[in-house]
């Protein structure tokens, strides 16, 4: 959503009103609708406004209130609860932010729910108070160079900033190169700029910077009910709420597939505006081949789009190239990304922006429901002596699915024995002394280990939901990387519905996602809600690396800055072999981090009408 930044020096320097405006303004991409500064002293604020609600109509930012001021890139949930508690009329996300602080001080984020970045600069403490959401759907990056703190919602402009060296992180340019991603919440790929992590907050003073942790993904949530409709019920009542939430708006986009988790989020906000009878526009935006590999998407979400009278815009993916159209603007990245098949993201993308400025997403879905099978949960009803709640779930499974629920004991008993499946092959291509200097290996091994379990019921939804890979998924998808002024939403990451999801039994709710395939009958085709998770067919990227047009990727010309971290001459030939998608990927990494070494000094900080002119 919108833009901020903000500057704080500590020796009581005057901000640099100039330095702030330029700042502001290179954010302009991702807040087209007003942009505003607000300094006092050695404190300044930037916001770049992108209305997306209802709410923000006429809204501006910075914004103050006795004193206290905010810049905040902001999406509230559970507003009507929350304006109760704090005994107001309807107002802004933002100043419900700022209200909340005025109440309850930093404890504010104890009672925020949504999706949520922001800084409070109280005035009479002279302190900041900055926060990031639980799940880390909004980016907060932040310098503490020489006397001053530089923060913002976009990297590449806490880069602007003449304090904040362009100093490469040798640990994220590793995770990369291993992982596809930096597996750290709380660094970047510049060694100047830190994350703040999900569920933290900030607080900066002249004595000091403080860091503290404020949620933690909840382990002791229990909710049983006698009737099973009320599991469905509850589930339904949430999903609502969890879309609702994330509407405030009559023009929509859903990003939607043929699988149950977009489907059901497309469903439901349907039901949503339609009950509440003003006029709307809600599109699906679905990705499809049509020749490249089999693929069955175009079909089912035909199905889903007759069937809830919503129009669907294919995007058809058979003639992209790997690493096509990488030297567009839209196409380059503040960090190491995968750029294979990028362009088929950032092209439905302005599809979708064309049309709206806020999409629905069903990623979560996974998460939320993941379980290894009915092990754990049947292991806790037995320690717990619950023998008839254990004979009656597993006979109202049978009685659903006509089978036995699948147990997932072989995985516990290789676990008790100690059988690991087999490490990955660590990429030879390395560069040794690097590889050695930061123990690679180590850390190569670390990853794959098995983690401890923490969930006495869900440990595998809970793993999943706590991977560092969905900050760096939300991140991709954020206007200040993509380039669009186009919010993600994710209703499945509603705080709500996944504490709920933690809490209710496993066994038969979340195996194969009975719940939501229950609380989907009548509403969505049947072949859909029947229709078993449907990995795609084949690997696009390993499918178009067998075609003859893609061997340059193994004769590319490295960057001699490439030569640190990479042995050139180790890479093994990628094209024209049959290999299996994780090790196809891997060894791309090399090529993707090329492409952004070479342009990680060309950040253009041009004004906003060339900027605005270059993303479209």
């Amino acid at each position: 959503m919108s833009g901020i930044v903000g500057i704080i020096n500590r020796n009581e320097t005057a901000i640099d009103r100039d330095l702030l405006q330029r700042m502001t303004e290179f954010m302009s991409y991702r807040g087209p609708d007003e942009q505003q500064i607000w300094l006092d002293g050695n404190v300044g604020f930037g916001h770049t406004m992108l209305r997306t609600t209802r709410e923000s109509v006429g809204e501006k930012q910075p914004f103050s209130l006795d004193g206290i001021w905010i810049t905040a890139d902001a999406r509230i949930d559970g507003r009507e609860e929350l304006i109760e508690k704090l005994k107001i009329n309807a107002v802004t996300d933002a100043e419900l932010i700022l209200r909340a602080y005025q109440v309850w001080g930093e404890d504010c984020v104890q009672h925020l729910l949504g999706d949520f970045a922001f800084a409070i600069w109280d005035e009479r403490k002279q302190k900041l108070f900055c926060a990031r959401d639980h799940f880390g759907v909004k980016p907060f990056y932040y310098a503490e160079v020489g006397n001053s703190l530089i923060f913002s919602n976009t990297l590449n402009c806490v880069r602007f900033h003449p304090g904040v060296s362009d100093e490469l992180n040798d640990l994220a340019i590793a995770d990369f190169l291993l992982f596809g991603y930096n597996q750290e919440f709380t660094t970047t790929i510049f060694a100047d700029i830190q994350r703040l992590a999900p569920a933290h907050c900030l607080t900066w003073s002249k004595e000091r910077l403080q860091i503290k942790r404020y949620w933690t993904l909840p382990t002791d949530g229990f909710i049983r009910y006698k009737r099973a409709e009320d599991y469905v019920e509850n589930f339904q009542e949430l999903m609502e709420k969890a879309v609702s939430d994330r509407l405030r708006t009559n023009c929509i986009a859903v990003s939607m597939s043929g699988g149950m988790d977009s489907t059901t989020i497309a469903a439901t906000a349907c039901k949503f505006l339609r009950k509440g009878g003003d006029t709307f526009d809600i599109r699906s935006f679905t990705v499809v081949y049509d020749k490249l590999l089999p693929d069955r998407e175009r079909y089912y979400s035909g199905l889903v789009g007759e069937t809830l009278g919503i129009p669907i815009q294919y995007l058809v993916a058979d003639d992209y190239k790997l690493f096509g159209k990488v030297d567009r603007p839209l196409l380059q990245r503040p960090e190491p990304s995968n750029l294979s098949l990028l362009a088929i993201f950032v092209d439905q993308l302005q599809q979708i922006a064309a049309h709206s400025r806020v999409v629905l997403d069903g990623n979560g879905g996974d998460p939320v429901f993941y379980s290894w099978g009915a092990y754990f949960y049947f292991a806790h009803l037995v320690k717990s002596w619950k023998f008839d709640r254990l004979i009656g779930d597993t006979v109202e499974y049978v009685i659903s699915h006509k089978k036995l629920p699948q147990p997932g004991v072989r995985s516990q008993v290789k676990r008790w024995l100690g059988v690991r499946p087999p490490l990955p092959t660590y990429p030879s291509w390395i560069n040794s002394d690097f590889s050695a200097k930061l123990d690679l290996p180590g850390r190569w091994e670390r990853f794959y280990r098995e983690q401890r379990l923490i969930h006495p019921i869900r440990p595998e939804a809970y793993q999943q939901l706590s991977s560092s890979g969905w900050p760096y998924l939300f991140e991709s998808y954020d206007p200040g990387v993509t380039g669009l002024p186009v919010e993600v939403r994710y209703p499945f990451f509603d705080l709500r519905l996944v504490n709920y999801l933690l809490a209710i039994p496993p066994v038969p709710w979340c195996l194969h996602k009975e719940l939501m395939r229950v609380a989907m009958r009548g509403i969505l085709p049947e072949s859909v809600r029947q229709r078993p998770k449907t990995p795609m067919s084949r690997d696009p990227t390993t499918v178009l690396l067998q075609q003859t047009e893609s061997q340059w990727v193994d004769e590319f010309e490295a960057t001699p800055m490439l030569a640190k971290y990479v042995d050139r001459n180790a890479m093994p030939i990628v094209s024209g072999i049959q290999s299996q998608r994780d090790q196809a990927w891997i060894d791309l990494h090399p090529l993707n981090l090329n492409f952004w070494l070479q342009n990680v000094n060309k950040i253009n900080y041009f004004s906003v009408k060339e900027k605005t002119h270059a993303i479209k």
